[in-house]
């Protein structure tokens, strides 16, 4: 227990010196705020204790011990506002040996096909149809995982290195680096996690290539020109406890998990906030049938605002999700949305699992 506590103390200071050293925007790299896999999301993404499978890599690295097969890959797709967003990922994962495994993790989250209008006037004042181009703003995510199971009974560890790279079209462009680290410690029926985003900070150093012409646009239009920047992602640290209950002669399972993600950088709309740190609980369950059929649900995105008269009122995010697990191929699906609670907006989310064994010589 001494080491529990000793590794668990180390990981809370770095991810706290990392938060309160360091002054950013609240919001950066969101694209990785939305999460991965038709399971987890519809768990209203309370699932960094319970991963056990390739999607890991993003959740909690240190949830790839629970690969049983030789080679496991997940993928995954999802469109946001009517379509025009695009979100997809894709994962491939491996046993190394007993006591560890290795991931690699790719997330594209991207607007196509935008109509550039820059260029529109020539130079003679002349309004040029030919002269409207298209182009992406695109964000990439390349995480690769390593966990590691030590010597204590139940207790696993990873860590993941984070590559971002943030393109608009030709005129912008992003590089980005970073580091995640997580915990996971089982007991008797209890599991208990712990999971540190962008531990050291992530940093995005941006720059521009503008024309001329897209310079004399900007300055028309009373937009301010763009120069070369960094970003950066403050740490954040989420905490979380699950259960798995027996419901009927191991034929029916219930699996409940609640987690709580703190941000240190400043109030944030959530149902715990002050200046120093703000907390986000969200809750997530899955009932499964002979390990066959699975029924899930969860609530999140819990909120203060005001309705139209003006009344303070408490919103909330629900999201439910079914999954199929045949053999070696787990389909699954999700009914959720990116955190504006809008019914609207709600997404249909499918992803597949493909677990790999080798051939016995």
């Amino acid at each position: 227990m001494h080491k529990i506590r000793t590794a668990a103390l180390a990981f809370f200071t770095i991810v706290s010196l990392g938060a309160f050293g360091q002054s950013a925007p609240k919001y950066s790299n969101e694209f990785l705020s939305i999460g991965v896999g038709a399971r987890a999301l519809g768990m209203s993404n309370a699932y960094i204790t319970s991963a056990n499978d390739v999607t890991s890599g993003y959740w909690n690295p240190a949830g790839l011990l629970g690969i049983r097969n030789n080679l496991q890959v997940g993928l995954m797709h999802s469109e946001y506002f009517a379509g025009i967003a695009k979100y997809d990922y894709g994962a491939v994962a491996t046993r190394l040996d007993s006591s560890s495994a290795m991931g690699f993790t790719l997330i594209r989250f991207a607007v196509d096909d935008i109509p550039n209008t820059t260029e529109l006037i020539d130079a003679n004042g002349n309004v040029d149809y030919d002269r409207i181009t298209s182009f992406s703003a695109a964000d990439y995510a390349f995480l690769f995982s390593y966990a590691k199971k030590l010597k204590k009974e139940g207790l696993n560890v990873g860590g993941s290195v984070k590559i971002i790279r943030r393109k608009v079209g030709d005129f912008a462009g992003a590089w980005g680096f970073g580091l995640d680290a997580g915990i996971q410690y089982e007991k008797d029926k209890w599991k208990f996690a712990a999971m540190g985003r962008d531990v050291t900070s992530t940093f995005n150093a941006w720059s521009f290539d503008l024309t001329d012409q897209m310079k004399d646009v900007f300055a028309v239009t009373g937009n301010e020109i763009p120069e070369n920047s960094v970003e950066i992602t403050l740490p954040k640290l989420l905490l979380g406890s699950a259960r798995k209950f027996n419901l009927y002669r191991d034929k029916l399972n219930l699996l409940t998990e609640l987690d709580f993600d703190l941000t240190f950088d400043g109030k944030r709309n959530v149902l715990i906030r002050s200046n120093a740190v703000s907390v986000d609980p969200h809750f997530g369950f899955e009932l499964g049938y002979l390990d066959l059929i699975f029924l899930r649900g969860g609530i999140g995105n819990i909120q203060q605002s005001t309705d139209v008269i003006g009344r303070h009122i408490t919103t909330w995010q629900p999201n439910l999700g079914v999954g199929l697990k045949l053999k070696s191929l787990s389909l699954d699906y999700a009914l959720t949305d990116i955190g504006d609670r809008s019914v609207a907006l709600y997404s249909n989310v499918f992803s597949l699992r493909l677990d790999i064994n080798k051939k016995a010589k």
